[in-house]
């Protein structure tokens, strides 16, 4: 059987398994993001609403049963199916979906947010993107369902003043909930069941690996830096709809500034993101993306009166945000040993959902008690850490990731191929594992022999 190389495109099968995974990502992503530019005003309305506290909570409080169970949800879908799994995580967000918008008070919508919260299913729906796939085609495939995260915050955005004006805060909730239900269909009709189902090193976390990413410092400072990420953007949601509404603008037409702003803000990173790439500058690029957003945070606190401020502000923030967001996983594959790079993407993603919680929990509490610029201050304090720990960071090698299908073998032979790989012009690292029937290379972005990679593997079959 010849190794496949990696010119191949796609089969149909993984075309459909891709786009299918994605949307429902992406859809359950968009009933979680959809409310926050429009939930400080509802919340006005509820009983309990007036303690910004628990406003922050209820915005943030899906991102805390998502990393607690994000990881075990994973570990369950290898045991009893990636199907099941991701059905249940559904049901259990269209749950909290209904129990959100038939909420009468704010103590309930932290409920339904808490059980949409629990619905952890990205885990799941990367195992089963990679049950489907071929390793040559998986990094395409997670790509594809990672942007689509970007994607479904810009529309929730833009979508959900008008939205609001439409049905309002309930009926987000609803049309989210019924959404949620549409996405079983799609698992269920349009994704095939795959073949084989096995743990995979690339997308899932191993528990005899937590000990050594745990102890990465250069991993520690990037899941400290998704944490500071996703807390400030969470914190803002508490105050920049109110800061629009108060310099004049009614809430139904902040959609005019975001729309305008995400736009904007995506090309502009477009350039950024090919010079870090071609001309192996990502910790420079890196470095000022983060500088970048504490000036963004700066311009929102002192441009609270004024509309035009605001915007350019935004702009500024949403710009940096979007290219960190972009930066942080490429970081992360670059930097975490290739045998633990599902377990290093795991913990990554676990953070930063927790920092979606403290953020919204602190910032409203902030917010609440001491008032705006104390919000400010907290997000900025967190800004100027990272920024520290990212200017001491060690600048990541210029790697990509590269996986093969290899022949069933014994360990001593999967060992001595993964050290004739590594010894191959070009690769950084490399580790067979026969259990997976993969190899995992780490290579140089240039002067990389792939061919010698393909024709070594062939003679093994």
């Amino acid at each position: 059987m010849p190794v496949p190389t990696s010119s191949e495109k796609m089969s149909p099968v993984e075309l459909r398994a891709t786009i299918g995974l994605a949307s429902v990502y992406g859809l359950r992503m968009f009933g979680l993001f959809i409310i926050l530019p429009v939930f400080a005003f509802y919340a006005e309305d509820l009983p309990g609403g007036n303690n910004y506290t628990l406003v922050g909570i209820a915005l943030g409080a899906y991102g805390l049963t998502q990393a607690i169970l994000q990881i075990p949800f994973g570990w369950l879908s290898d045991r009893i199916g990636r199907k099941p799994v991701i059905y249940l995580g559904l049901i259990l967000f269209a749950i909290g979906s209904l129990i959100a918008a038939v909420a009468t008070d704010i103590y309930w919508v932290i409920l339904g947010r808490i059980v949409q919260g629990a619905g952890a299913i990205s885990a799941a729906v990367m195992a089963l993107a990679a049950d489907l796939t071929r390793e040559e085609h998986r990094t395409k495939a997670m790509a594809t369902i990672g942007m689509t995260i970007g994607t479904v915050f810009a529309i929730s955005l833009i979508a959900a003043p008008v939205l609001n004006q439409w049905i309002g805060v309930p009926g987000i909730f609803a049309m989210t909930g019924v959404l949620a239900l549409l996405a079983m269909l799609v698992v269920k009709k349009i994704i095939p069941d795959p073949q084989i189902s096995r743990f995979h090193s690339d997308t899932e976390a191993s528990p005899a690996s937590f000990g050594s990413v745990l102890r990465d410092t250069q991993l520690l400072r990037l899941n400290y830096g998704i944490f500071a990420l996703h807390a400030t953007l969470m914190a803002l949601w508490l105050v920049v709809p109110l800061t629009l509404r108060q310099a004049g603008m009614a809430a139904d037409d902040h959609w005019q500034i975001y729309l305008p702003v995400l736009l904007l803000s995506i090309v502009l990173i477009i350039p950024a993101i090919i010079y870090a790439e071609k001309k192996a500058k990502l910790k420079f690029v890196f470095i000022s993306a983060i500088a970048m957003l504490l000036i963004g945070q700066i311009l929102l606190a002192i441009n609270f009166d004024s509309i035009w401020g605001t915007a350019f502000a935004l702009l500024v923030f949403f710009t940096a945000f979007n290219l960190l967001e972009a930066s942080l996983p490429s970081l992360i594959s670059k930097i975490a040993p290739v045998g633990a790079k599902g377990t290093a993407i795991g913990v990554y993603s676990s953070t930063q959902f927790l920092g979606a919680f403290a953020g919204a929990a602190a910032g409203g509490y902030l917010f609440g008690v001491y008032g705006s610029y104390a919000l400010y201050t907290f997000c900025g304090s967190l800004l100027i850490v990272w920024l520290i720990l990212a200017v001491t960071m060690k600048a990541p090698a210029a790697v990509r990731s590269k996986m093969y299908h290899v022949q069933e073998m014994d360990s001593d032979k999967s060992r001595e191929l993964s050290r004739q790989l590594a010894a191959i012009s070009g690769v950084y690292e490399a580790l067979v594992l026969a259990n997976e029937g993969v190899a995992y290379l780490k290579v140089d972005m240039k002067g990389f022999d792939e061919e010698k990679v393909i024709k070594l593997l062939g003679e093994e079959t």
